[in-house]
């Protein structure tokens, strides 16, 4: 089956181009040119990633994250012009899987959406299942993967989607050293060049 990817750009030259890369692919790609319409979209649809812009009417692209963030997992990949560090660590710090700064190589494009499909599968591999029904104990920390909750002294704990699984990672390989690399492509779903800031941002 054709993975579906949720286009959302209010350039339409961004949009047609996108599109015919990742169609060529075999995606199936559905546009979007403002945040309002992302998100009708989004409650009406099944995606498996969903490509953003930040800059656009209506709703902006980090309201729309946001927004989806607070009930859904599903990978997100910031496509804009703001490429100062500062938007990245945002970007990055309240949800987005991966960002890419315009102007960029639509091939570049496909070829991050293809990672983030190749960890997707991954997800829904027997092994990925069996290691989601464990409970895992740290000292005074209890994680139930399967049920995404934690436990700190017999009391749970709220944590955002990525503080989960960079907790669940890390508490999963005890003894084990990653990079912030390595934690970026484990946690955020991306193996590209993106700043590792965002992994101490978390840590901390």
């Amino acid at each position: 089956m054709k993975k579906r990817i949720l286009l959302v750009d209010d350039e339409p030259s961004i949009l047609d181009v996108c599109s015919r890369y990742l169609e060529r692919e075999g995606y199936l790609v559905v546009t979007a040119n403002n945040g309002e319409e992302a998100l009708q979209l989004w409650r009406e649809n099944r995606f498996h990633v969903i490509i953003l812009d930040l800059m656009m009417p209506y709703v902006d692209g980090w309201k729309v994250c946001e927004k989806i963030r607070q009930s859904d997992d599903i990978p997100i990949v910031f496509l804009t012009a703001k490429g100062e560090e500062y938007d990245r660590l945002i970007g990055l710090t309240i949800g987005a899987n991966d960002y890419i700064t315009k102007p960029f190589n639509p091939r570049e494009l496909v070829l991050r959406i293809n990672a983030i499909c190749r960890l997707l599968e991954y997800s829904k591999s027997p092994k990925h299942k069996k290691d989601d029904q464990m409970i895992l104990k740290a000292n005074s920390i209890t994680i139930h993967a399967a049920n995404r909750e934690v436990f700190l002294l017999g009391k749970r704990i709220e944590l955002t989607m990525k503080e989960f699984d960079l907790l669940n990672l890390l508490a999963s390989h005890p003894k084990q050293v990653f990079s912030r690399s390595q934690l970026l492509y484990k946690v955020w779903q991306t193996e590209f060049d993106v700043d590792t800031t965002t992994v101490t941002v978390h840590i901390r």
